[in-house]
């Protein structure tokens, strides 16, 4: 029996395998139609607005534009965009970006197949999706420091080996200054020493590798 409605689901993602094995799952749900695919940001955008699409499964890490930049370019044009991520992204500060971007719902990568299909009903009734996994993230980040932009960047700069006279000369600030910033990053991050601050960083998607 042909379903009431059909609701039109829109892939991003830059893997075609990835993109191929959402297809296939999503082909058991009859009132379910792929109406388009993206393998990057940019063309995410551009897509959605051509398509209007009642859900957008997204990916975060792709070329050209990030899946986070592409969440907040498609709510700043289309605000009831329901977007659902799908990433193998599982770090604190990287979930709250991709909500806070304005996504619907958030279920990682390695997770059981059976979600996706909840996830995306749940998000055509207006609701959030935030399993269980992710859930606990959100909650082992409210209950730790912050840390600001200015302490991010130097993170950022960390991760690339950069010393505490080089961090100072890139960003416009003294040396003293940097090992001040560096005393606060070590305590809100809860480490000893800068090796286990990037090492957490990474984890918990603070600062990514350079191209990721």
């Amino acid at each position: 029996m042909k379903p009431a409605r059909t609701f039109k689901i829109l892939i991003v993602d830059d893997h075609f395998v990835v993109r191929a094995g959402l297809r296939d799952i999503l082909s058991h749900e009859p009132d379910f139609e792929v109406v388009g695919e993206a393998a990057n940001g940019r063309d995410a955008v551009t897509t959605y607005s051509r398509l209007q699409p009642d859900v957008t499964l997204m990916d975060l890490r792709m070329p050209l534009c990030n899946g986070l930049e592409a969440i907040r370019l498609i709510r700043e044009k289309h605000p009831d965009a329901r977007i659902l991520v799908l990433s193998s992204y599982e770090g604190d500060e990287d979930i709250h970006a991709a909500l806070a971007a304005g996504a619907m719902g958030y279920i990682l990568k390695h997770s059981s197949d059976d979600q996706i299909t909840p996830a995306i009903r749940a998000l055509l009734q207006g609701k959030r999706w935030i399993p269980l996994d992710v859930a606990s993230q959100l909650a082992a980040r409210e209950r730790g420091e912050i840390l600001s932009e200015r302490e991010r960047e130097i993170v950022r700069l960390l991760v690339k080996g950069e010393a505490n006279k080089e961090i100072g000369d890139a960003l416009g600030i003294t040396e003293l200054t940097v090992k001040s910033h560096m005393k606060n990053i070590l305590a809100k991050l809860k480490v000893r020493d800068r090796t286990e601050a990037v090492t957490v960083a990474l984890r918990r998607g603070i600062v990514h590798l350079p191209g990721e």
